[in-house]
């Protein structure tokens, strides 16, 4: 009987990741008008600080966007830390981007929380957390995948795709890096885009 549970759980959580997967993809057959798909649009989280933070707090800057969340233990501080390099080797046009960390795991990730981890990465970040159906809602605007990942003994990770958003001053989604870029292309990509906006 126990053996039966264990094989039923795990194919509960096969059966649950796969669709997860299955709907995150879906998201990219979805055209508007024929168009390409849409990433991005409105939202309204709060802000490390308790506030309310929405899209248009963003306006009039470029956006270097992430999601993850606190516990990560690799990939999410090492590429917060990418960004971060990026701006600095941007040199005065940083001034000009905000590098935002919004939390798939508003459970843990909670204004407090998140006011002491962006605070390790320099003083321009800003985080976002807000209710799991306000995540859930700006999760799927962009197409980021994420999932709660039981551990051994308790407690739990999160799956989630790791991909920085490049949003233009009037919020327009224009590009994304993976992880893997490097901090002097993404300031020279930066700064070309910066340029070509002021021509």
């Amino acid at each position: 009987m126990r053996r039966i549970s264990t094989v039923l759980l795990l194919c509960a959580l096969a059966l649950a990741a796969g669709l997860s997967i299955f709907l995150w993809r879906l998201g990219d057959t979805l055209t508007p008008a024929g168009g390409p798909a849409a990433i991005g649009g409105p939202f309204a989280l709060t802000d490390q600080n308790g506030h309310p933070f929405t899209d248009r707090n963003l306006r009039g800057r470029w956006v270097l966007l992430y999601f993850g969340y606190t516990y990560c233990p690799d990939v999410c501080p090492t590429t917060l830390a990418l960004m971060e390099a990026a701006l600095t080797k941007l040199g005065p046009d940083a001034a000009r981007v905000v590098p935002v960390f919004v939390t798939i795991d508003p459970a843990r990730d909670t204004p407090a929380v998140m006011k002491t981890y962006v605070a390790q990465f320099g003083p321009r970040f800003i985080g976002l957390t807000g209710s799991p159906a306000a995540i859930a809602a700006i999760a799927h605007s962009y197409r980021v995948y994420y999932a709660r990942h039981p551990l051994k003994g308790g407690g739990y990770s999160m799956d989630h795709s790791s991909v920085i958003y490049l949003l233009d001053p009037e919020g327009r989604f224009v590009k994304a890096y993976d992880d893997e870029s490097g901090a002097n292309a993404i300031a020279g990509d930066l700064k070309n885009e910066i340029a070509s906006q002021q021509g």
